[in-house]
């Protein structure tokens, strides 16, 4: 599925969250948690559960809910499209257009130094 179709609103997001956190689960607690937690009903649940399987997040297999899409895999793909679509790709153009707005602490700095090494010693 392409990445564009993988979105998620902002009660999407409230839901697939739920999911996140309580994967596997079974679809019968995942009614009783969405009402719980969303006020949702049972058709309802369905609905935006089958919306989200079909955009390839989740899925329900012989009532067990869980994700196909990690929520880091998912923000992650979010995250290189963002950079695709408004820097045309290029990642030192984003940090710089990040940087210029908010400014790195040294802990943030020597936490990025790190990742960096990290995976160009993986890449």
């Amino acid at each position: 599925m392409p990445n564009e179709e993988r979105r998620l609103g902002a009660v999407e997001s409230k839901f697939a969250d739920l999911i996140w956190e309580n994967e596997p689960i079974s679809s019968g607690d995942l009614v009783r948690l969405a009402e719980k937690t969303l006020g949702w009903k049972k058709s309802t649940t369905y609905t935006v559960l089958k919306k989200l399987s079909e955009r390839g997040i989740f899925e329900n297999a012989d009532g067990t809910v869980t994700s196909k899409l990690s929520k880091e895999a998912f923000f992650a793909e979010k995250s290189e499209q963002f950079v695709t679509e408004t820097f045309g790709g290029s990642l030192p153009a984003f940090v710089a257009a990040f940087l210029s707005q908010k400014p790195l602490s040294e802990e943030e700095a020597d936490e990025i130094r790190r990742m960096i090494d990290r995976f160009r010693k993986e890449g």
